[in-house]
């Protein structure tokens, strides 16, 4: 029991440490799907008013969905090195290929959890019948009192009406829910065919090998963390520098005097090396030798980010 247990953390361990973009997305999707859940127990409650009802289910749908777009867009690194490649250099280098597929890379994966809410409250339905219960015509239904119209119809999801509407709100609700929840299964079946057209697009349309385009992934995780992991042990021991020279001695604890003595500092690097390994990169080849990253590029000395006779391009669809 006590071997199963430990194996099973450690595959949850390794679930949680992996990049790959698929176990991410799944990973947003799920929290995604548990804010939702909990928004429709906590927040959502519908005022069953004619005119209110419309604008508010619209809003529990689509105001969330957009403020997590705008994070998604916020929390990928393609959009800052977006930023920073039109600050620097301009795109005059990208292609319009190059262009749409950045953009598309950066909304894909900003996409995720917008369109989880978006499905998760319609196959819910609450929002969606909130909205239209209003809109449906009393003529659509046997036998509705002549007497009562939209304000009635609204108050529909508060189930505040009166004991002879029972059977027509019943109705109008399934009605509302059948349609909500087709509208539902509908955009996650447009969403998998988009997801596996643009994936194979992509792999028909790359000039690489399928084994290269793993390596190229391996490359850029594991520059990835050594470069973040040096840049950390890089600052601190800079920051000791200047610490010692300021108060003439520095607080270090046993690891952090090991660091100091086995990686001196001498200086920092120069702002035109930053701006080198800094932007959006196309995958480029150099006299017909790979240049996985900007980093890359500047280590082998390689001017410039156009295109090449040479060459070849392919936008960097970091994990």
């Amino acid at each position: 029991m006590a071997a199963l247990i430990a194996e099973n953390f450690r595959f949850l361990s390794l679930f949680f440490k992996s990049k790959d973009v698929m176990i991410f997305n799944g990973l947003v999707a799920l929290g995604t799907v548990g804010s939702e859940e909990l928004f429709s127990v906590v927040a959502f409650n519908c005022p069953c008013s004619p005119a209110r009802n419309y604008i508010y289910g619209l809003a529990a749908i689509g105001v969330p969905a957009l403020a997590l777009l705008l994070i998604g867009v916020m929390w990928n690194n393609h959009t800052w090195n977006l930023v920073a490649e039109c600050h620097k250099r301009g795109i005059k280098n990208f292609s319009a290929a190059a262009t749409f597929l950045l953009f598309g890379s950066i909304m894909g994966r900003a996409s995720v959890a917008p369109i989880t809410w978006s499905v998760i409250s319609l196959l819910r339905g609450e929002a969606y019948i909130c909205a239209l219960s209003e809109f449906v015509k009393p003529s659509s239904l046997d036998k509705f009192p002549a007497d009562y119209g939209a304000e009635v119809l609204a108050k529909f999801p508060c189930r505040d009406v009166p004991a002879n509407l029972t059977k027509f709100r019943d109705e109008v609700t399934r009605r509302l829910r059948y349609e909500s929840q087709l509208f539902g299964w509908l955009l996650i079946g447009i969403v998998a065919v988009l997801v596996f057209l643009t994936k194979c697009l992509k792999h028909c349309c790359s000039p690489l090998s399928y084994r290269q385009e793993s390596y190229w992934a391996q490359y850029r995780s594991n520059e990835d963390k050594l470069f973040r992991r040096t840049a950390e042990v890089h600052s601190r021991i800079l920051a000791a520098k200047n610490v010692k020279q300021f108060f003439g001695f520095v607080a270090l604890d046993k690891e952090e005097k090991e660091l100091v003595q086995e990686f001196p500092v001498e200086g920092v690097q120069p702002s035109p090396q930053w701006n080198a390994i800094t932007g959006v990169y196309i995958y480029r080849e150099n006299k017909g030798f790979p240049l996985y990253s900007r980093l890359h590029k500047w280590a082998k000395g390689v001017e410039g980010n156009g295109p090449t006779p040479e060459g070849h391009e392919l936008l960097f669809l970091a994990s």
